[in-house]
């Protein structure tokens, strides 16, 4: 691929050639040395130069290729990963991907597959002899070089004595091929993760299909921790050596030395399987691949770029752990995985829930029994372009009558016709926006979004609540908005609207401020109590501010919450009530503010073990703890509490008891919801993919299939799902939108 205007003519003095390949997180050129030697050079996208966790990253990844750099990985030849723009250079290796290679040409056998297997174990032994675990071991990372296998891409790697980088509690790999250890428990993960990676790409290289493939990367990643593998079809003689390998626990499996001795002992041509049928020789279609796919490059012989940790969905930092951080896209086969984070913005208003900044309970009609579709309405499937192509936007939207209002990423805000999908109008934002920031909310007359500055306007603010009419879209007004929630109550929400009020933070987090809506006029401001942090939180029709230390802040490490009752008429904040460990606020019950209390495993957030319920007028504090922690996507909905797991089950739970109402498993995985309506309850992932449960029972009453192309394995999303009388309207990934009537759901399969 030629290079495209725009493109650096140099990098570190190495004159490029020709694009790679490019992905979220950066672009691989090919250049030369001044001896003519070719070398590949990974340059990250300057909008992530200045993430502090990214750049924690791409130096473990430098530092861990250097180490390993030998005959059977892509060697480091330079790196700087300190630049203003960060990059490494590393051998350019000929050859196809084994991704490339299975794809095209179907199953490897006899000799060749026993070299590859024997060539890949000698490749982890190198690896693992330095102290270092690759982690991410899959086709694509694999090069078929005339020498024999090299394995490239060492972006999610760590030294075997480092503590995993969970700052954002993220479990990263490709769920196909990774170890039951990497998706329970990260911290654990040593070299034998690595041979029950090589056990799956063993049996992909000799069947085309990998030996938990499923329909989708969460149900893969389900069996792989409780299935036992498919491997009917894998040669008898290799068969054996491949289930040592995908043992459930490390401690049954071989080391790669001792991997090493297993293969050499097998025969040379591995025996032959049976016929291969019609079709013989392709692999089939995947939807793990399918679904995350990387944009199709013309030279796969280079390291992929690998993204490292992107965030996604709605507030998909845990409590605690970070400030907020600019929005990175997700590319190639990877998916991560957030735990304890909570979604904030803008969806569906739910019943008791934190879906919704629309103006108490009128924003989202929430759909009835017998509610009738919008007039003139038919299905439709939209998507709204953002100010930035590069960035994989995903909206969220509410509903006023006829009118749907959505915004997030590099949309400030759309108004839509909920009839037909056409839009009105669309106010855009030019700078790269932060994660989980949607639409601030909406009143009869002013829709009010995110902002964020354009990477050349350092002069603008780096992020604004911009308020536009809601009949022509022009702007209002603008104010400069703070940053601090996501790090105080594990939400991304730094803005709320009430009734015709929104309530900000100011640009230096040192205050709240409330404006009349449409007229952007201050009413009141209220200065955070000394050394102290705040987010506003709604509780009903009142307001909470929920406010923690700068130390605590500072440390990531938010134990101790403190809540102030806000009085809306003049901003003045109540006699504190203080709240014992993590927590983050969900819902409304009963008059009672609802947070989940995080579970923690060591240092690292791990799911939701109970409720705190906080009576702000009688200043009542009660303590529910759980039989078992949850991990997943929480939600709330008539007074209960709903936790969508990573695999697509779904439980209901009583926040005032923590009695389990009922659990249910569903195919759609990292759902994001619950939203209430016409009898049911919602709950989607990125995809799209839409499940309407029963709330006496969770029993599913139907499922869509996906419709588009999306990260399903995020968590912590806020809800996708808007309700416009009857029909149902679903923000999907890409910005696409899509409606259809909910007793005509779209037919599954």
């Amino acid at each position: 691929m030629s290079l495209r205007a725009g493109d650096p003519a140099e990098i570190g003095g190495y004159p490029l050639e020709a694009r790679l390949g490019s992905g979220g997180m950066g672009t691989v050129f090919l250049a030369r040395t001044s001896s003519g030697r070719r070398v590949a050079i990974k340059l990250i996208h300057p909008q992530f130069a200045a993430d502090d966790e990214f750049r924690i990253r791409f130096r473990q990844e430098v530092a861990a290729a250097r180490q390993v750099s030998g005959a059977f990985t892509a060697a480091v030849v330079d790196a700087a990963p300190e630049a203003e723009q960060p990059w490494m250079a590393t051998t350019y290796i000929q050859g196809p991907t084994l991704a490339r290679r299975i794809g095209t040409k179907g199953p490897l056998s006899g000799a060749e597959l026993r070299r590859l297997a024997i060539g890949l174990a000698e490749a982890l032994r190198d690896i693992h002899r330095v102290g270092v675990v690759h982690r991410d071991l899959k086709p694509s990372n694999v090069v078929l070089s005339p020498e024999g296998p090299r394995v490239i891409d060492f972006g999610i790697s760590r030294a075997v004595d480092q503590q995993t980088l969970t700052i954002t509690g993220r479990v990263i790999g490709t769920p196909p091929f990774m170890s039951p250890e990497q998706l329970q428990a990260p911290r654990d993960v040593g070299p034998r993760s690595d041979v029950f990676s090589l056990g799956t790409l063993l049996a992909y290289s000799a069947t085309g299909h990998g030996p938990f493939d499923a329909e989708s990367p969460y149900i893969a990643a389900y069996q792989v921790v409780h299935r036992e593998p498919s491997l009917e079809d894998v040669p008898v003689a290799l068969r054996t050596v491949v289930e040592s390998c995908l043992a459930k626990e490390p401690n049954g499996r071989p080391s790669a030395d001792e991997l090493l001795v297993l293969l050499r002992d097998l025969p040379a041509d591995l025996g032959q399987i049976d016929a291969w049928g019609v079709g013989a020789g392709r692999t089939r279609d995947m939807v793990t691949e399918h679904h995350f796919a990387t944009p199709a490059t013309p030279a796969p012989t280079t390291p992929t770029v690998t993204p490292a940790a992107p965030d996604t969905g709605s507030a998909d930092t845990p409590i605690g752990r970070q400030l907020r951080r600019r929005w990175r896209p997700v590319f190639a086969a990877t998916v991560a995985v957030t735990v304890a984070a909570i979604g904030g913005g803008v969806a569906a208003l739910t019943a008791g829930g934190f879906g919704g900044n629309s103006g108490g309970d009128k924003g989202n009609s929430l759909a009835v029994q017998g509610a009738a579709l919008p007039d003139g309405f038919k299905p439709w499937h939209e998507t709204v372009p953002g100010g930035r192509e590069d960035i994989p936007d995903e909206l969220r939207c509410i509903a006023h009558g006829d009118a749907l209002f959505c915004g997030g990423g590099s949309v400030v805000a759309t108004r839509i016709r909920a009839r037909d999908g056409s839009r009105v109008w669309t106010a855009k934002s030019p700078g790269v926006p932060v994660n989980g920031m949607h639409l601030v909310g909406a009143t009869d007359d002013t829709v009010l979004g995110y902002r964020f500055a354009a990477q050349n306007a350092p002069q603008d603010p780096p992020s604004e609540v911009v308020a536009l009419d809601a009949n022509t879209g022009r702007e209002l007004w603008s104010v400069p908005s703070g940053a601090q929630s996501t790090a105080v109550t594990g939400r991304t929400q730094d803005a709320i609207v009430t009734d015709s009020v929104v309530v900000t933070v100011d640009a230096s987090n040192s205050r709240f401020e409330a404006r009349n809506a449409h007229s952007g006029q201050v009413t009141w401001t209220s200065s955070f109590p000394a050394g102290t942090q705040c987010a506003p939180v709604p509780v009903g029709s009142e307001l909470v501010a929920m406010c923690a230390t700068d130390a605590e802040v500072n440390a990531f490490a938010v134990r101790h919450p403190t809540l102030y009752p806000v009085d809306r008429a003049s901003g003045a904040l109540g006699r504190p009530i203080e709240v014992n460990g993590r927590a983050v606020p969900l819902g409304v019950a009963n008059g009672r503010l609802v947070l989940l209390q995080v579970h923690m495993e060591g240092t690292d957030p791990a799911g939701y073990n109970g409720v705190t319920r906080v009576d702000p007028a009688s200043r009542k504090v009660t303590y529910s703890r759980w039989a078992k922690a949850y991990a997943g996507t929480p939600g709330m909905a008539d007074s209960t509490v709903y936790v969508s797991g990573q695999t697509g089950l779904v439980t209901a739970l009583d926040p005032a008891t923590g009695r389990k109402r009922w659990s249910r498993q569903t195919g759609v995985e990292g759902a994001a919801g619950p939203v209430a309506g016409a009898g049911a309850l919602y709950f989607s992932s990125a995809t799209g993919r839409v499940v309407a449960l029963s709330p006496d029972d969770g029993k599913p009453l139907w499922t869509t299939d996906p419709q588009v192309d999306g990260l399903t394995g995020q968590q912590g999303a806020s809800p996708r799902v808007t309700l416009a009388g009857r029909a149902v309207i679903v923000a999907a990934a890409k910005n696409t939108l899509f409606a259809f009537d909910a007793q005509k759901p779209p037919k599954s399969g």
